[in-house]
């Protein structure tokens, strides 16, 4: 079936009409494949990677690359050649179709590369040496070619051995949890420590190569009869490396009641492999990494520095960690006294803050500890092993998300433990109880008084993080001997950077993904356009400033930012109840990702990149009886009451899913599609309800705006990329998009009624006006703009394109057109962004100019501001830095997404 035809933009339809509309939409706009149409979208993409460096050390990379609508069919095969026209071997696959069929996203995985590379049709080339994977044994194996895994089916060994040809470099990959019953709150005399391990449940192969494998392991920490902290692991293999990935994502499913010492604290999290030593204790080798590519470098039994000289080609090569020639060849001093130079079997590398970590060694277990330096951040990298082979281990964002350490141990004995510690076993216990008892706030009347003093909505038994999660991300190399300083160097940079090859913003821009035409590149091609780009430049240095100076780093802190700033202290708000943490309030995520992806710089990329690790882990709840809901801005990600929709919204993961293919971002998006269930276990508005309510799933009273923008960017998601639920998610899609088209008014209704089982709207048989300045800016108008796009419903595209129209209009333009005005609204500057999409759609130049000026001329940020920081220190801050007391992070978000949409659309209309 040929694509469907593009309509004009000023078509519209009779509400009336929207039921012809819907059924000729849901009949239709699913073809098996389309036919390739003339178009740019089929020249040769050229991908490069984000920073410097190419693929360096890291096993392999892999970036998604959208298409226009009709350009290439679902069968579409690629091809990949450098920059000197060689093929370099690729693995793709789709990510997601356009609704006639063809391709709308891509993912291309690679093991080599280091300059540009041309993404053309064509048979893609094999690797020399394939990944294979054999799922025929008692173990999963899958080779790169260089190395071995077998990854275990059950049991507490996720990892049963790691070889590299007939040797095995690491054996026993296991997982580790540390669990203290009771915290330290000072009144303890003793601290107990209960160790459980991770087991298996589940093992799936999702992907066998030839060039990538992807293995997923699901499972829970065990101890006896106890089972918690649920775990995903993904492990990463790419052809012809000698290294792998891994993904670690945890859930927290413990109590810890707050006032009380007692609970499910945890003392440590780790990752742990057993490492086989061969060698003389003179050519095993230790490294670790401290500030940059800055290493600890030493052996085992260490014979450089003694008062006998074995030689200065003996101590240059165990330097280097080259193979020691025949002791009989040493000074005979040295070689007859050996068994007196000490050997040092523990190593501890522990960062405990964001601005200082400490090395210590011991000889063995039993025997004091002595310091070995220290500095400010260390790259989360080390290594064990010999001439003979080792294992080279990291943690990404290892000081970022402090606390966190590196152990080896027993590294003078045949077997060395690595264990990385995603959460330090030597910082203070896990404690997330909530910050506070309550202060009287027993009853909702109570509640709503304390948010009108500190803007919390607090709620007894509501701050809880049961079902909230954490991802981290971890490299392992099986070394064939022990690496050479430039080797090392190229995997520390590995562990800092995970290398990421990306399209370039042309193929974003022109592809018309994420809401076609609403962010063009930048352009200073004016003053005033220019003046635009600087005030965005401004503001993303700001705020990557202010990560860095007010330390907004922490296992469960790091990628988000706060709310608002409180003038008088100099300071965020950080512990005023709604004003700290941020949580995705009025969309910054979005606001990210439309930088970058108009922009394609890597400093916006990995800002981005680190808040949806955290706004989809940390924000949301995945277990329990909130699954699928994320809480609002607050102290705690996780302390207000008001659990909703619109920060567990899937907008916010789409970009970078579709841009990496990351699987794990893919979850969340998947078991977002039958969120809407969610609404039948709290009432958003019960605070504020007068009168008796039961949930009734035929009839739950749900918002186009936040809600509704939560739930469609979900049941789209699922429906292009063609997920387990994608035909229920289209009928979703286009079942509430035609019963919001049905309202009397529309999007102006505000809310409907809601039935799970059918996914309709009722009608309302009254019109009601319900407007608020909150509907649209969870990412309500690019959603809109892509569903407009995909969807030949003309009823709807009139309902939105109404909203857009008398969201900024005067009162008396409201009240003539609904009967009634808008009431008290705000955020004028960020909806000016409306007006533009509506004024291109129906080629309404008064408002192209009404988009200006209100970009201009209302609220948020003005020409006037100072578009400046100022610069204070102590006594006035805790640490010298910057300030810019007019910033807020929601007008923030909301000029940033204006003025990009406003560009893209109107810009050729600036005053």
């Amino acid at each position: 079936m040929s694509p469907i035809p593009r309509r004009s933009l000023l078509k519209a339809a009779a509400v009336a009409g929207a039921a012809a509309q819907f059924s000729r939409a849901l009949g239709s706009r699913d073809a098996a494949a389309a036919p390739r149409a003339e178009s740019a979208g089929d020249d040769p993409v050229i991908l490069d990677w984000l920073e410097d460096g190419g693929l360096g050390a890291a096993p392999g990379s892999t970036v998604g690359v959208p298409w226009p609508k009709g350009v290439h069919r679902d069968d579409q095969t690629f091809a990949l050649s450098d920059a000197d026209g060689r093929a370099v071997p690729v693995q793709s696959w789709p990510l997601a179709y356009w609704p006639d069929g063809s391709l709308k996203w891509t993912a291309h995985a690679v093991s080599s590369g280091t300059g540009k590379l041309t993404l053309t049709t064509g048979a893609p080339a094999a690797p020399q040496k394939k990944v294979t994977v054999d799922r025929r044994g008692a173990t999963i194996d899958i080779s790169t070619g260089v190395i071995t895994a077998r990854i275990g089916r059950s049991g507490a060994t996720l990892v049963k051995s790691v070889t590299r040809g007939p040797t095995e470099i690491a054996r026993n990959g296991r997982l580790v949890l540390l669990r203290q019953p009771e915290s330290e709150d000072g009144d303890q005399t003793t601290v107990r420590t209960e160790r459980f391990d991770g087991a298996i449940d589940e093992v799936t192969v999702e992907q066998a190569g030839p060039v990538r494998a992807v293995v997923r392991v699901d499972g829970k920490h065990r101890k006896g009869h106890r089972s918690w902290l649920p775990f995903s692991i993904r492990l990463y293999f790419y052809a012809g490396a000698d290294s792998f990935r891994m993904v670690h994502t945890v859930t927290y499913d413990g109590q810890q009641e707050p006032g009380r010492a007692s609970g499910d604290f945890i003392r440590g999290i780790g990752v742990r492999f057993t490492v086989p030593l061969r060698d003389e204790s003179y050519d095993r080798h230790i490294r670790l990494g401290g500030e940059g590519t800055g290493m600890l470098r030493e052996a085992v039994k260490g014979i450089t520095g003694l008062r006998r000289d074995p030689g200065a080609a003996v101590q240059a090569a165990q330097f280097a960690g080259e193979k020691l020639p025949d002791p009989a060849t040493w000074d005979q001093r040295v070689t007859t006294r050996l068994q007196y130079i000490p050997e040092w079997g523990d190593y501890t590398l522990s960062q405990l803050s964001a601005d200082g970590f400490a090395l210590r060694k011991r000889t063995k277990k039993g025997y004091g500890w002595i310091g070995t330096g220290g500095g400010r951040r260390a790259s989360g990298f080390g290594y064990v092993g010999g001439v003979g082979g080792g294992l080279s281990f990291g943690l990404r964002d290892f000081w970022e998300k402090h606390p966190a350490q590196l152990d080896i141990r027993d590294a003078h004995t045949d077997a060395a433990e690595v264990t990385l510690w995603l959460w330090s076993p030597e910082a203070q216990p896990m404690d997330l109880r909530f910050y506070h008892d309550g202060m009287g706030q027993d009853t909702f009347p109570e509640q709503l008084e304390g948010l009108n003093i500190t803007y919390e909505d607090y709620e007894p038994e509501f701050g809880t993080p049961y079902g909230i999660a954490r991802t981290s991300e971890l490299l392992f190399w099986a070394n064939e001997s022990t690496p050479s300083a430039e080797k090392l160097a190229q995997q520390v940079e590995a562990v800092r950077v995970l290398p990421q090859l990306a399209a370039p913003p042309k193929q974003l821009i022109g592809a018309k993904v994420f809401g076609p035409g609403l962010f063009s590149a930048p352009d200073r091609s004016t003053p005033a356009k220019a003046k635009i780009e600087d005030h965005l430049d401004f503001l993303f240095t700001y705020y990557k400033d202010q990560v860095e100076m007010r330390r907004w780093y922490g296992f469960w802190d790091y990628g988000d930012i706060m709310h608002t700033y409180d003038t008088v202290r100099h300071q965020w708000r950080y512990d005023v109840g709604g004003y700290a943490w941020d949580n995705s309030e009025l969309s910054p995520d979005l606001w990210l990702w439309y930088a970058y992806l108009r922009s394609g710089r890597a400093d916006i990329f990995r800002f981005a990149e680190a808040m949806t690790r955290h706004t989809g882990e940390v924000d949301v709840y995945h277990l329990g009886k909130w699954a699928g809901l994320g809480t609002r801005h607050g102290v705690q990600h996780w302390a207000d009451s008001a659990k909703q929709q619109r920060i567990a919204n899937t907008t916010y993961r789409r970009y970078y899913y579709f841009l990496t293919a990351d699987e794990r971002v893919g979850d969340l998006m998947h078991a977002n599609v039958d969120s809407d269930e969610t609404f039948l276990v709290l009432d958003p508005i019960r605070k504020i309800r007068t009168e008796p309510y039961t949930p009734d799933r035929h009839a739950l009273s749900i918002g186009f705006g936040t809600d509704w923008s939560g739930l469609v960017s979900a049941w789209l998601t699922e429906w292009e990329r063609r997920g387990p639920k994608w035909e229920k998610a289209k009928a979703r899609v286009l079942s509430t998009m035609e019963t919001i088209a049905a309202q009397p008014n529309g999007f102006v209704q505000g809310t409907g009624l809601y039935d799970l089982d059918t996914g309709k709207f009722a009608i309302a048989e009254e019109p009601v006006v319900g407007v608020s300045h909150l509907s649209a800016v969870f990412g309500l108008n690019e959603l809109c703009a892509e569903l407009i796009d995909l969807v030949d419903m003309p009823a709807f595209d009139e309902a939105y394109y109404d909203y857009c129209r008398y969201f900024n209009a005067t009162k008396a333009e409201q009240a003539a057109r609904y009967g009634s005005n808008f009431g008290s609204l705000i955020l004028f500057q960020g909806h000016s962004r409306l007006d533009a999409y509506v004024a291109v759609q129906t080629g309404d130049d008064k408002l192209a100019d009404r988009a200006w000026d209100t970009f201009y001329r209302s609220d948020g940020y003005q020409e006037s501001a100072p578009w400046k920081t100022e610069k204070v220190t102590g006594p006035t801050a805790l640490v010298a830095g910057s300030e810019a007391t007019w910033v807020s992070t929601n007008d923030t978000a909301l000029y940033g997404l204006a003025a990009i949409e406003n560009l893209a659309l109107l810009g050729h209309r600036m005053p």
